[in-house]
């Protein structure tokens, strides 16, 4: 009987394209890879290391499967990703439990890993973090309809908060080719939406091509037959051309969303935080981007409480909020990481405050994104269908202003038999919270 392996993995999408890579070298090995992590033989936690929840969340996963390993119920844990990568000799000493911990340069290994833990041995193993290829078969592990497609990794930007440069190294883009025949494949296996990831994705090409060629990505991306909807997550404000505009308004594939991650609106936050702009450059970034791509979705990040921020800081974001009226914003408050300048710097803000000021900023867009979804009441919208929801007893999906995993959902009842990828329109009827409630159009 083949062993079992489970993985979970933890983070963002970049992190879960490097556990599709892993998990499609597990199968051709022979493995047989298991949804339930709790019933496999080894399981791999490929941990995220950003900030201290995520942190946490990581080491929480792993103690849990410690515990089923001490009754007896796995055979082996094997630790992946930024976690392992920021931390190596720490986690192995700090966290006996595990079998085995591979830096991300040895995400290579894992067969070798998994082979050595079944045996009963252990492997730790931190080579450079380059070693790690960025291409390879994947193991596709969200639904056949959708798939996130990385076009890049690594991060030259130096933002005083941000530990990724250090886990992740320098900017690393993949040659358009490569992308653009597993664009190819994945959609000859069913996927109609591609959502492109990386630290970065604006700057795509500038390390390998010498310039931006995220436009010229996505006009040849737009030609693949069957594809309908391709989506831009992190794109990072002083990245955002013309070009880049200019295509997504032509190319009816191109979705007009764009996830925008600003961080703050004050100039004196931003300077510190090594971050260019103010209000006054951001205010007309939005302007011009909602100008030349009419009816586009923006998400954006914001981040309080960073060491200095004032009071009349946060009212300076507060006013930009008001004046934005972003479709989708998420913050959250600033948490000091090892190894960042922005640590040990003077003024720390005390976590009681950052939290107030999180509440406040939520509360003030939860109350522009009810506007938002009212005014969406009585209009028609394309929904990619992703599932039924048995306590609501009615089908759900996303439209073009939802990406998957961190916006709303569009809750409809359909006028005839329906699948998860089909697309179909729905008329709003009604809101709910952050979700809309629609009913489907013959």
């Amino acid at each position: 009987m083949a062993v079992k392996v489970g993985m979970v993995s933890l983070g963002c999408p970049k992190n879960q394209m490097d556990a599709e890579l892993m998990l499609a070298k597990l199968e051709a090995a022979g493995y047989a890879i298991t949804a339930d992590s709790g019933l496999c033989d080894v399981v791999i936690v490929n941990t995220c290391g950003f900030i201290e929840d995520a942190k946490q969340e990581s080491i929480d996963n792993i103690l849990e499967f410690a515990q089923l390993k001490k009754e007896g119920r796995i055979k082996g844990i094997i630790v992946t990703g930024c976690l392992a990568e920021r931390y190596q000799q720490e986690l192995v000493k700090e966290l006996p439990e595990c079998d085995g911990v591979l830096g991300l340069g040895a995400n290579g290994d894992i067969v070798e890993a998994v082979e050595k833990v079944t045996a009963g041995e252990s492997l730790y193993r931190f080579p450079p973090k380059e070693c790690w290829s960025l291409e390879g078969d994947r193991l596709q592990t969200t639904p056949h309809f959708f798939a996130y497609l990385r076009i890049a990794d690594g991060c030259n930007n130096r933002c005083a908060y941000c530990a990724i440069p250090y886990i992740r190294g320098n900017l690393r883009s993949r040659p358009m080719e490569a992308i653009l025949a597993e664009a190819e494949k994945l959609v000859a296996d069913g996927v109609k939406e591609l959502v492109l990831v990386a630290q970065d994705t604006t700057v795509y090409g500038t390390d390998i091509y010498g310039d931006y060629r995220l436009p010229q990505l996505l006009n040849a991306l737009c030609r693949i037959d069957g594809l309908r909807w391709i989506r831009l997550l992190y794109c990072y404000p002083e990245h955002i051309t013309d070009e880049l505009l200019d295509v997504m308004a032509r190319e009816e594939k191109v979705l007009p969303y764009m996830d925008l991650p600003l961080q703050h609106a004050s100039g004196n936050v931003l300077r510190a935080m090594n971050r260019r702009g103010d209000r006054d450059s951001l205010t007309a970034l939005i302007r011009r981007i909602r100008e030349r791509v009419p009816g586009i979705t923006l998400r954006t990040t914001m981040m309080v409480g960073f060491p200095g921020e004032t009071e009349e800081d946060f009212e300076d974001l507060c006013a930009f909020i008001q004046d934005a009226q972003f479709e989708r914003l998420g913050c959250f408050a600033y948490s000091a990481e090892e190894g960042t300048p922005a640590a040990t710097m003077p003024d720390q803000v005390p976590e009681e405050e950052k939290a107030r000021r999180r509440d406040i900023l939520m509360e003030e867009q939860s109350r522009i994104s009810d506007r938002r979804n009212e005014s969406l009441v009585g209009k028609t919208l394309t929904v990619l269908v992703e599932s039924f929801d048995k306590y609501a007893e009615c089908w759900f999906g996303r439209s073009e202003g939802d990406a998957p995993d961190i916006d709303g959902k569009v809750f409809f009842t359909p006028t005839h038999r329906v699948a998860p990828g089909d697309l179909v329109q729905v008329s709003v009827t009604d809101t709910m919270d952050w979700d809309l409630i629609g009913e489907m159009i013959e």
